[in-house]
C-alpha cells in the first residue's frame, strides 16, 4: 500500500496516510484539527542510485580509450 500526502484546507497541515491505491479521501480526517476537508497532494518520490551511477547521470559509460 502506498503512502499518500494530504493537505487539510482548514488548518493547512500536511500529513501522510497509508492506504490502498483505490481508496479516495473520503473519511480521511486531519490529525491536527480533526477537519474533514482534506485534499490528496501530488508527492514526489526518490529513487536510489543504481550500480551504474547516480540517478540522472546520463546512462552512458565513459569509453576506455580516450
Amino acid at each position: 500500500m502506498p503512502i499518500y500526502e494530504y493537505l487539510c484546507t482548514d488548518c493547512n497541515h500536511l500529513f501522510q496516510k497509508l492506504q490502498a491505491v483505490s481508496a479516495g479521501s473520503e473519511g480521511i480526517r486531519c490529525p491536527k484539527c480533526d477537519g474533514s476537508r482534506v485534499e490528496r497532494q501530488l508527492s514526489t518520490f526518490a529513487s536510489a542510485p543504481t550500480s551504474s551511477g547516480p540517478v540522472g547521470a546520463g546512462g552512458c559509460a565513459p569509453s576506455g580509450g580516450g
